[in-house]
């Protein structure tokens, strides 16, 4: 079974339970002749929404890519994570306006035996339902799925506080409706926003982990005739699709069959093992004793020394195109980089007094 299919799976277990839990609130309402309970009963059916959105939604993502959308449908996934935080939000503003009411107008909440199983089975559904759900989104990466198993458990944690309000009313006469209402409810809003933030930064385009980033470096260092791996960049396009590059140095002996080769496997394995179709660039090292390496060696330890510079790369020297270039990676305190280029480009210059001085300016990508 696929990603898919295990969303898809989870979110039908997820409309099964609340249709059932639906269906004994009608029952016991019905036999109980209690309107409030069967009108419970029908707010279950509506839980189930957020099921069939990520159902529809995760269905919609797996459209294959046609020529306006060349990267596919992925990111449909991600709307679907904002349509059920928005519901998530939704609720919590409701519920706090409603709490707010109950704190300067307290009503005494009347509770029968019936109520009170039908609160508890309730109570013991969504809390099992809602970690079950919440599981698995995290394990199959899916904000939906989150999101989805989180509105189960703040309607357990909502149920359950209205229970206890009604014990402490029942014994103690105090009513703690609308302020535990209200407290739990700005719970479920800073939660929902922060459901919503998810998905809305994949979509802007959220930076990867450092850790992802240096596992990616990593495989790509180890590859034989690799020396330096540099200028990742990853575009999310849904869950499985990625499009990434980045540039590799190698030795300038290399021959072009064989940096063709080395790319095509790094690429293969990028592939395979990560789902990204990755860009592989080239850098080539200067070796040997001559003109170029000389000047690699004394351009890298001048950028080098300078403690707002992070990584330097991507050493060219042409003396046919009277022209030197060099990548470096700046500090985040370095805020005026024109400033900064023209410093090192003055430092630079002395080297090759006769010719155009290039220094191209990247950025770090990752966390």
């Amino acid at each position: 079974m696929n990603r898919s299919q295990e969303i898809i799976r989870t979110s039908w277990i997820g409309i099964a339970a609340n249709v059932l839990l639906a269906g004994f609130k009608a029952a016991v309402g019905i036999l109980a002749s209690s309107v409030a309970i069967v009108m419970d009963a029908v707010n279950n059916l509506s839980d189930a929404l957020s099921s069939v959105i990520t159902i529809v939604g995760t269905k919609l993502s797996q459209r294959p890519a046609d020529r306006k959308h060349p990267f596919g449908f992925g990111r449909i996934e991600y709307f679907s994570a904002i349509i059920i935080a928005v519901i998530v939000l939704s609720a919590g503003i409701t519920s706090l306006i409603e709490s707010v009411k109950k704190i300067f107008d307290p009503t005494e909440p009347e509770y029968t035996m019936v109520t009170l199983v039908v609160i508890v089975v309730a109570i013991v559904v969504k809390l099992i339902l809602g970690q079950y759900v919440k599981r698995k989104g995290e394990q199959l990466k899916s904000d939906a799925l989150i999101a989805s198993g989180s509105d189960a458990l703040f309607d357990a944690v909502i149920t359950l506080a209205t229970l206890v309000s009604a014990g402490v009313m029942l014994l103690w006469g105090v009513s703690l409706d609308g302020i535990l209402g209200a407290l739990i409810s700005l719970v479920i809003i800073k939660a929902g926003i922060e459901m919503l933030a998810s998905p809305v930064n994949e979509l802007l385009g959220t930076s990867i982990s450092a850790d992802y980033a240096k596992q990616i470096q990593k495989e790509v260092s180890d590859f034989e005739g690799v020396h330096g791996v540099f200028d990742l960049i990853l575009h999310n396009y849904g869950p499985d699709v990625k499009i990434g590059s980045l540039h590799i140095n190698v030795y300038d002996t290399m021959s072009a069959y064989d940096i063709h080769g080395l790319t095509r496997r790094i690429s293969t394995q990028m592939y395979e093992r990560h789902g990204i179709i990755m860009t592989v660039g080239v850098y080539a090292v200067a070796t040997g004793d001559n003109r170029r390496a000389e000047l690699q060696s004394k351009v890298m330890q001048t950028l080098a020394a300078h403690k707002d510079i992070v990584q330097v790369h991507g050493f060219y020297y042409s003396e046919k195109n009277n022209y030197l270039s060099v990548d470096i990676v700046p500090d985040i305190t370095v805020h005026d980089e024109v400033a900064f280029v023209s410093q090192l480009t003055a430092e630079l210059q002395p080297l090759v007094p006769d010719q155009q001085v290039v220094i191209v300016v990247d950025h770090n990508y990752s966390e």
